[in-house]
């Protein structure tokens, strides 16, 4: 019997060919194939909202080449990726290849292996039209929110701009955060500390309080007044506190956590960790890569256990089930590898962000790390220290994989670290007085919130159900790519042309910015996907209200001014002095005479701190893909260039010694 299967893309053909045999032919639709022309809205409002589809361009051959293949075939199986767009895809070629509706043509894999493949080929079923409807109604939505917004910022901001159902909520998150960052009033506070001695012993005793309760020490005459009145007098143990503590391993990867701990243990770029990653599912190394859930099969954790307790013994074993978080779809397991025993074939990358996938998935199926903990309670005249400390009892799943954390900003709450001193404390006795070698506090100041880099921007997307885990990487490269928002080494910064926008969404459009409307939306899809919601339903009750403010909206807007920052640098054409623009690819210079005069030149942003190596000025460039690099002027790029100085990091102002 022929058969025929249809996937996605080139590479997952070349690998499901492999496991199928010579009874199949494996061909690749190389993603959608049918789709709404970008030329209009292609949407028919007044009819159910009727989408207007188009063969995308470059695809008519692959049709051709599909339904030449498939004329012949007594079945045909449709394995586009698990998911909504997969589904989707997969009507489009049910449609194309005029199979009938009730034909059980859909096939679906969680893992490219030999095993999840011949089983998917065993259990077909019909096209599932709820989830179509998902993905057409979020589709649709799309364009109406960017087609009919879109042409108003045009008019109103510049050329090139746009609006989008989540890209607008992205930014304005963005935004707020940049708010917080202008409005934040630094506060001085001080950490005070005694150095103690007991018998060989330096320990560090860290101000708590008094005997009523915390105090936070806000000014130098608090402090100056506690160091006179307690400065070289004993130190009294009055409470030693012993416990065990427990820390619990991380769950495996969904695609939010995976893009988090990869920008901070990796450094790379949601992008980048989206590409990479789909290279791995295709090649059959990790299962599908868009997932929202932690759950794992049963085949998953029996692999965990033989390769937990062969590796590290049983004690390091713990069998551990992970709950669906709220609003997570929960249609796929989790972030994994597919067979902890295959051969590795793989680029610097991939083999990074494998360990990586690998390592958290075999340490969520391990035990428990636990801390011996020691909190020493000491007071001298009225006020109280602390003396904390913590070892490793059993390091657990430690042994394999600790997780990364965020940046941490200083705040007056540093006075008490969250975490023991990891270090081992010597015995005490109640009544033990302890003498003091020295008394000190240091002062500090209150830092500003962090701005968003791209994985904590993921993280508070994902906390607030704006988007799903295939939306993530493409708003921010849409943010990118308008020009709405730039890099400063790794965190997000809204540009003038994105606060621009932002405000007139802000003030004429609030619920396109509202994060609580555009998350309820997402529930409405996944209500659809679940057959409990109409799509055409779900869409007038959108589309009415909205357009209505629109037109109500459009002609009592102004038109918007952006503001020209002048430079001192003379168009050599015409004698004005030239402003700096913002395009696609970065910061330009450009004569403010256009029409009449269409000079431009490129712009040399440059930072205030020397060459390191020259001491020349230091030029900030980008990639096009917008990564910043530093690089000096005199560097010419050539071997008689007279510096050749360029660097991924900003430099410090300590020149190299000769």
């Amino acid at each position: 019997m022929a058969k025929l299967v249809i996937v996605e893309s080139p590479s997952k053909a070349k690998t499901i060919k492999k496991y199928l045999g010579g009874d199949y032919d494996v061909i690749a639709s190389q993603g959608h194939i049918i789709d709404l022309p970008s030329s209009k809205l292609a949407v028919d409002i007044d009819n159910d909202f009727k989408p207007e589809y188009k063969t995308m361009k470059g695809k008519a051959n692959i049709i051709k080449n599909i339904k030449k293949l498939a004329k012949d075939k007594d079945v045909v199986y449709l394995a586009t990726d698990p998911d909504r767009e997969g589904e989707a895809i997969a009507w489009h070629l049910k449609n194309v290849l005029n199979i009938k509706d009730d034909e059980k043509c859909r096939i679906e894999f969680n893992e490219i292996t030999k095993n999840a493949v011949k089983k998917a080929v065993q259990k077909p079923r019909v096209v599932n039209q709820a989830l179509v409807n998902a993905q057409q109604a979020r589709r649709i939505l799309d364009r109406l929110v960017g087609y009919k917004l879109s042409p108003l910022l045009w008019k109103k901001v510049k050329k090139g701009t746009s609006a989008g159902r989540v890209q607008s909520v992205a930014l304005k998150i963005i935004i707020d955060k940049e708010r917080e960052i202008r409005e934040f009033v630094p506060e001085d506070y001080y950490l005070m500390y005694a150095k103690l001695e007991k018998n060989e012993d330096i320990l560090v005793a860290k101000f708590y309080g008094d005997t009523s309760g915390k105090i936070e020490l806000k000014d130098k005459k608090q402090v100056d007044k506690i160091i006179k009145a307690i400065d070289n007098k004993q130190y009294e143990v009055i409470d030693i506190k012993k416990s065990e503590r427990r820390k619990n391993p991380p769950a495996p990867f969904t695609t939010s956590s995976l893009q988090q701990e990869a920008s901070r243990k990796l450094g790379f770029s949601v992008k980048k960790t989206m590409m990479v990653a789909q290279k791995l599912y295709e090649s059959g190394y990790i299962t599908y890569m868009r997932t929202d859930s932690t759950r794992l099969s049963e085949d998953a954790m029996k692999m965990a256990k033989e390769y937990i307790t062969d590796k590290f013994g049983k004690e390091y074993y713990l069998n551990r089930e992970f709950k669906a978080k709220e609003n997570a779809q929960d249609a796929h397991e989790a972030i994994r590898p597919s067979n902890l025993d295959a051969v590795m074939d793989l680029g610097k990358d991939e083999e990074k962000l494998y360990s990586l996938i690998m390592n958290r998935f075999l340490a969520s199926q391990m035990s428990v790390a636990l801390y011996d903990t020691t909190r020493i309670r000491l007071k001298v005249d009225d006020y109280i220290f602390h003396i904390n400390g913590r070892t490793i009892k059993f390091d657990g799943y430690m042994k394999l994989y600790i997780e990364g954390k965020d940046d941490k900003v200083k705040s007056k709450n540093d006075s008490e670290d969250d975490e023991d001193d990891d270090k081992a404390l010597p015995e005490f006795y109640i009544g033990e007085k302890l003498n003091q070698k020295e008394l000190k506090a240091d002062k500090k100041t209150t830092e500003p919130p962090a701005r968003y880099t791209e994985a904590s921007l993921v993280k508070v997307m994902e906390e607030k159900g704006i988007g799903r885990p295939s939306t993530y990487a493409p708003t921010i490269s849409t943010l990118e790519e308008r020009v709405y928002i730039e890099k400063e080494g790794k965190y997000l910064k809204p540009t003038e042309l994105g606060e621009i926008v932002n405000k007139l969404l802000e003030e004429n459009f609030k619920e396109i910015v509202d994060v609580k409307f555009t998350a309820d939306m997402e529930n409405k899809l996944d209500d659809v996907a679940d057959s409990k919601q109409d799509y055409v339903q779900m869409l007038r009750e959108f589309y009415e209200p909205f357009n209505k403010n629109l037109l109500e909206v459009q002609d009592k807007i102004e038109k918007v001014k952006i503001p020209e920052q002048e430079t001192d640098v003379v168009c050599e054409k015409c004698g004005r002095k030239m402003v700096i623009k913002q395009g696609r690819f970065g910061k330009f210079l450009a004569c403010p005479g256009y029409p009449e005069c269409k000079n431009i030149k490129p712009y040399n942003e440059s930072i205030d701190i020397p060459c390191p190596e020259c001491g020349g000025k230091v030029l900030i460039k980008h990639t096009k893909t917008r990564r910043p690099f530093y690089v000096c002027e005199n560097n010419t790029n050539t071997e008689d260039s007279k510096c050749h100085y360029i660097s991924w990091t900003k430099p410090t102002s300590k020149k190299k010694e000769e």
